[in-house]
C-alpha cells in the first residue's frame, strides 16, 4: 500500500454561496468520491464551490491513476528543470574565458544578465500561467530558450553577450514555475512525491554544463589574456553552441512527444467544467482507466467566485491590474494561507542568496583551493566540476524517498534535515587540507544541498492554490532571482576565494531549517488543491 495514497471523506450535506442558497451534491456521489476533507487547502474555506469541485477533480485524477501519460510528462517537465540549471551554470564556467577575450570593466556581468532574465521570465511566464494557461509557457518557453542559447556563441562582445544571455534566461526562467504547476495538477495524490524527485533533473542539467565545460575549456581556450583572441579561445563558445543545440532538441521533443492539454484543475478555476471533464476523460480512455467525473455532477455546484471573476474578455485580462491583484489576493485569502505564502517566499529568497554564492562561484573557489593543493590542471579543475554535479543529481532521489516515508516527518521535515546536514557540510569545508577532502565534501554539499533545494521545489506549488499557482510559483523563483542578482554584486566587490561565503552559506542554511519547522501547511498525504 501507497505510504501516501489519501482517504477521500464524504462531502458536507450542502455547499453554501454567497446568495446562501443551499448547492446541493449531485444524488450520483457516494462516499468514496464525495469532496474529501483531506484536501490540503480544502479548510480554509475560501470559495466553497471551487473547493467541492477541485475535491471531485481530485478524486477522478485518482481514480484513473498513474498513467504512461505522467511518465511522459515526468520527462517533458524535467527538460525544463534541465535547462533552468545548465543556462544558469553555462555563464558562470565560461565567464573567465570570455572575460579573458573581452577584458571588461565588470566582471559578474553575466552573472547579473542571467538572473535579471530568469527574473523576468518568472514573472512573465507565471503570471501568464494564471491569466492565459499553462500551454502556451510549456510549448514555447525552451524554444526561445534555446534560439538565444545558440546566438549567444556567437556573440561579438561582451555586452552583447549579456545581452543574448538574459534573453536566453527569459526563455529557460518559467520553466521552474510552469514544470512543477504542470506536473502536479495532473498527478494522483498518491504521487505526488515524484515532484520532489523530478528536481534531480536539475542535477543533470549542471551535470551536462560541466561535461561541455569538460570537453571544450581545457583544449579549446587562451591562457593569457594579453594574447587572447577569437581565433585561440573559441571553447567558451563551443559550450553555448552544444548547450543551444541540446535546448532546441528538448524543446522540440515538447511538441512532438505529447501535445498538452490545459490541466483540468485550470480550466476548473476557469469555470470550464466541460474542457476539464473532457481532458480528463480523454486520459482514461486512452489509457483504459475508469473516470467517473461527469459534467452534470461540477454543474451541481453551481458557478463558482473565481469563476465569475473570470469571465472577462482575454485582451482585458491581459492588460488588467485588476487580474493581477486577484491572484495576489487569492494567496493571502486566510490567515493561514497568508503566512504560509509568505515564508515560502523567505525561504526562495534565502535559497537565492545561498546557492549562487556557493555554486555559482564554485568554480573560481575549486579553481583557487585546487591550486594551494598543487593542482593547476584546468582538466582537473573541470573534472571535479563534472563529478561535483553528478553528485547533486542523487539529492533530490534521496529526498523523493524521504518525502513519502513517515520517518522523516514530510515534506517539512525532510527541508529541515536537508538544511542542518547542508550546514555542517559548509563548515566542515572550510577545514579541507587535501585534494582528496576538497572534492568530497564539495560533493558532499552538493549532494545535500539538493535535498532541501529539490524539497522546496516541490513544496511550493502544493501549498498554493490552483487558481493563483502559476503567480505564487512566479514570484517564488522572481525573489529568488533578485537575490541571484545580489550575489553577483557581491561577488564583485568581495573576495570569492576566500572562505567567507561558505560560511555566509552554512548560517543562511540554519535560517532556512528555522524556517521550514514553521512552515503552515504539511502535503504528506494530502491533496494538493
Amino acid at each position: 500500500m501507497d505510504l501516501e495514497q489519501s482517504a477521500g471523506t464524504p462531502a458536507p450535506p450542502s455547499i453554501t454561496d454567497k446568495s446562501k442558497k443551499p448547492i446541493e451534491p449531485s444524488p450520483e456521489e457516494d462516499s468514496s468520491t464525495r469532496l474529501g476533507e483531506n484536501d490540503l487547502l480544502g479548510g480554509e474555506n475560501v470559495d466553497a464551490v471551487l473547493a467541492a469541485k477541485m475535491g471531485l477533480v481530485n478524486d477522478a485524477i485518482d481514480e484513473i491513476g498513474f498513467t504512461p501519460h505522467h511518465w511522459k510528462l515526468f520527462c517533458l517537465n524535467g527538460f525544463g528543470y534541465a535547462v533552468d540549471s545548465l543556462i544558469l551554470l553555462i555563464q558562470s564556467v565560461i565567464s573567465t574565458q570570455a572575460r579573458k577575450e573581452f577584458q571588461p570593466s565588470y566582471k559578474t556581468g553575466l552573472t547579473i544578465a542571467v538572473y535579471v532574465g530568469m527574473l523576468i521570465g518568472a514573472i512573465f511566464w507565471g503570471f501568464s500561467a494564471d491569466i492565459i494557461g499553462r500551454r502556451f509557457a510549456f510549448n514555447v518557453s525552451l524554444f526561445v530558450s534555446g534560439i538565444f542559447t545558440v546566438v549567444a556563441g556567437a556573440s561579438p562582445s561582451w555586452i552583447t553577450l549579456g545581452l543574448f544571455t538574459c534573453l536566453s534566461a527569459f526563455g529557460a526562467g518559467g520553466n521552474l514555475v510552469l514544470d512543477t504547476t504542470v506536473f502536479l495538477e495532473y498527478l494522483p495524490s498518491q504521487n505526488q512525491w515524484l515532484l520532489t524527485l523530478m528536481a534531480a533533473w536539475w542535477g543533470l542539467g549542471q551535470l551536462i554544463a560541466g561535461l561541455f565545460a569538460w570537453a571544450f575549456l581545457p583544449n579549446f581556450s587562451c591562457e593569457d589574456a594579453a594574447t587572447c583572441t577569437r581565433a585561440n579561445n573559441q571553447g567558451w563558445r563551443y559550450v553555448w553552441y552544444t548547450s543551444g543545440a541540446f535546448v532546441f532538441v528538448l524543446s522540440i521533443l515538447r511538441i512532438t512527444i505529447i501535445r498538452l492539454q490545459e490541466t483540468p484543475k485550470f480550466l476548473i478555476a476557469e469555470g470550464k467544467d466541460a474542457d476539464s471533464v473532457r481532458v480528463l476523460q480523454s486520459i482514461a480512455t486512452q489509457y483504459k482507466r475508469p473516470c467517473s467525473l461527469t459534467i452534470e455532477r461540477l454543474e451541481a455546484y453551481g458557478p463558482s467566485q473565481t469563476r465569475k471573476i473570470s469571465a472577462v474578455g482575454m485582451s482585458q485580462r491581459l492588460i488588467s491590474p485588476k487580474e493581477l491583484a486577484f491572484h495576489f489576493k487569492g494567496l493571502y485569502a486566510t490567515r493561514k494561507m497568508g503566512l504560509s505564502t509568505s515564508l515560502v517566499w523567505f525561504s526562495w529568497l534565502l535559497i537565492g542568496l545561498a546557492y549562487p554564492l556557493y555554486n555559482v562561484f564554485l568554480p573560481t573557489y575549486l579553481a583557487s583551493r585546487g591550486a594551494s593543493f598543487g593542482v593547476s590542471s584546468d582538466y582537473i579543475t573541470w573534472r571535479n566540476y563534472a563529478i561535483n554535479n553528478t553528485c547533486s543529481i542523487f539529492g533530490p532521489v534521496l529526498a523523493g524517498l524521504m518525502c513519502r516515508s513517515p520517518w522523516f516527518w514530510g515534506r517539512r521535515g525532510t527541508m529541515i534535515i536537508g538544511a542542518l546536514v547542508t550546514m555542517i557540510f559548509f563548515f566542515c569545508y572550510t577545514q579541507v587540507r587535501t585534494e582528496s577532502e576538497n572534492v568530497g565534501f564539495s560533493c558532499a554539499i552538493s549532494f545535500c544541498l539538493n535535498i532541501y533545494y529539490g524539497t522546496l521545489y516541490a513544496y511550493t506549488p502544493e501549498v498554493f492554490p490552483s487558481a493563483h499557482r502559476g503567480t505564487g510559483n512566479g514570484v517564488a523563483i522572481g525573489l529568488n532571482r533578485i537575490m541571484g542578482i545580489v550575489s553577483a554584486v557581491v561577488g564583485e566587490a568581495a573576495d570569492t576565494n576566500t572562505s567567507v561565503p561558505i560560511y555566509i552559506c552554512a548560517a543562511l542554511y540554519i535560517v532556512m531549517a528555522a524556517v521550514s519547522a514553521i512552515l503552515p501547511f504539511e502535503p504528506y498525504g494530502r491533496r494538493s488543491s
